[in-house]
């Protein structure tokens, strides 16, 4: 009766919960984004934390950016409302985060500039999508919180169908920058994953040993292999 009771509060109960809570707004660049607290997975806060980063690397603006594991978005929205991308578009298999996003694009008339899909992993995406730079902040965990799709990632599943497939959608030096967790990976986690797709570590910033634990967030920037990496790359490489 237990293990019955708790299938019904996992499968039933909570999400229904989870629909009653109120709508919330976080502005980021000006932009008005629409949320629930379940689905954000920590993008409130990276968001934000991306725009000086990439102003910092001297990331110029991008004609369109795609946002992995999108949840409501706000690093996309962020990225556009500060003026990083021109278009954007957005993709998560929460078809709650979706909704999300969507109200975001009606109460901010960006009908004409934000596409969003919902889609598991980047399965309903279009291949004449291409995107010029990719952020994401996806689970950062394959070993805990299962069952909790902001945080866990079994056997890597996800980063692995990720990295298969995301080489068709890179315009010709297109670049990924990844946000991930040091208490869950490191870099020489997804290396060899990343490199039998056909692309390349480009860079990592981020999450020094002896700082661990006081930041544990580190960034991945990635290509494909063999195109020529932009001069903001090049710097960050060396």
């Amino acid at each position: 009766m237990a293990d019955l009771w708790k299938r019904l509060e996992h499968q039933h109960i909570k999400p229904l919960l989870r629909r009653l809570r109120p709508w919330r707004q976080m502005t980021m660049g000006g932009l008005r984004v629409h949320y629930r607290k379940h689905l954000d997975g920590g993008g409130s806060v990276f968001g934000e934390q991306y725009i000086p980063l990439l102003m910092a690397w001297g990331v110029p603006r991008q004609a369109r950016a795609f946002e992995w594991c999108a949840g409501p978005g706000f690093m996309g929205f962020s990225l556009l409302g500060h003026g990083l991308c021109e278009t954007l578009c957005l993709a998560d298999i929460n078809i709650e985060a979706v909704a999300a996003c969507r109200r975001t694009i009606r109460d901010n008339a960006l009908a004409s500039r934000v596409t969003v899909y919902h889609s598991d992993n980047l399965q309903s995406i279009p291949l004449t999508e291409r995107f010029n730079l990719i952020v994401g902040n996806p689970p950062h965990f394959f070993d805990s919180s299962p069952g909790q799709l902001r945080y866990h990632d079994k056997d890597w599943s996800a980063h692995r169908a990720f990295f298969g497939t995301v080489g068709q959608f890179l315009e010709p030096g297109g670049v990924i920058i990844l946000l991930e967790n040091s208490l869950g990976s490191t870099a020489e986690t997804f290396r060899s994953i990343i490199d039998e797709s056909g692309l390349a570590i480009m860079f990592v910033h981020g999450s020094a040993p002896e700082r661990a634990h006081i930041d544990p967030i580190y960034y991945m920037g990635i290509m494909r292999r063999g195109d020529v990496a932009p001069e903001w790359v090049r710097r960050l490489a060396h």
